[in-house]
This record gives C-alpha cells, sequence and structure tokens, in this order.
C-alpha cells in the first residue's frame, strides 16, 4: 500500500502533506495550502497542489466531491487513509532509525 505514495517519486511530498491534511476532513486548494503551512511549515504553490491533486485522484486516493461556488472540495477515499498510514508508519521507521543514531556521538543537549 505505501508503494502507492512510493510511486510517485518526487511528488510523494507533496502528496503525503496533502492525504494528512485531507485525514482530518474535506478541503479546498486554499484551506489545503493554509493547513499544510500551519502544521508542516511548508507552502505548496497552486501549481505543485493541483498537480499533485490530479495524481491523487487518479490513483484513487482522494476525490473531488461537488463544487461549492468557484471552490471545489476533496476528501481522502479509505483506500487513501490505509496508503497514508502504511507511509507514515514506514517514515516513522526511518526516523525512528535516524533519531536513534543521532543520539551517540552526534547528541546535542
Amino acid at each position: 500500500m505505501s508503494g502507492e505514495l512510493s510511486s510517485l517519486g518526487r511528488y510523494s511530498g507533496p502528496a503525503t502533506l496533502i492525504l494528512a491534511s485531507l485525514a482530518e476532513g474535506p478541503q479546498h486548494g486554499y484551506s489545503l495550502t493554509k493547513d499544510i503551512e500551519e502544521f508542516a511549515g511548508i507552502y505548496l504553490a497552486p501549481g505543485t497542489l493541483y498537480a499533485a491533486l490530479d495524481r491523487l485522484v487518479e490513483l484513487g486516493l482522494i476525490e473531488g466531491l461537488e463544487p461549492v461556488g468557484r471552490r471545489r472540495p476533496y476528501k481522502l477515499t479509505a483506500f487513501g487513509a490505509s496508503t497514508l498510514k502504511a507511509h507514515l508508519e514506514a517514515q516513522r521507521t526511518v526516523i525512528e532509525t535516524g533519531l536513534r543514531r543521532l543520539t551517540g556521538a552526534w547528541a546535542t543537549s
């Protein structure tokens, strides 16, 4: 399952951020941008955001909802949630390993 995000290559970063944002509930593009800036400190330019949204829809990880005015909200699918969970669990292993390895000679107090 986490292979779905890995298959995105250099685009897996924006995809992970978008899926994590949508895990809280449906959002439109501007709302996603602001939420991602808030929780990750990363600004996704509109071109990056909308290209990633299109790829995620194609993979079945998210789906677009009926537009509300000029804004189109997106929501996480069940497949997207399980894929995100598997991807984040794999990343947790990398993070924990890196932090554990830094506790030796590189430790800073």
